[in-house]
């Protein structure tokens, strides 16, 4: 038997990085990089943003953040679609209301 194998299609996202100027601050984000990320869904680009900010040689050039910590924040915007706000907490990513970044 032949199986149809289905093609999951891949978006690409808009992804603001948000942070402290110092680790473990919990007021004052500000935008420190903005960026575009192929992925399925938001899992795939959290993980993928978090693996790319956490590799020295994989950092851009014109990144002027620290690693990607506990605390941070990352800002989805998929236009019409929503926007969403994630948190690097202890145990994963996990979406916030966005007034906790003011």
């Amino acid at each position: 038997m032949l199986k149809e194998m289905s093609r999951v299609k891949k978006k690409v996202y808009d992804v603001t990085i948000f942070q402290t100027p110092e680790f473990r601050q919990s007021k004052g984000f500000r935008q420190v990089y903005r960026l575009s990320i192929e992925g399925v869904d938001h899992e795939e680009c959290l993980y993928s943003v978090f693996a790319m900010f956490n590799v020295h040689d994989l950092i851009p050039n014109d990144f002027s953040g620290r690693f990607i910590t506990t605390g941070d924040i990352l800002f989805i915007d998929e236009g019409r679609r929503g926007q969403y706000y994630y948190q690097l907490k202890p145990g994963g990513w996990n979406m916030i209301n966005r007034l906790k970044i003011r």
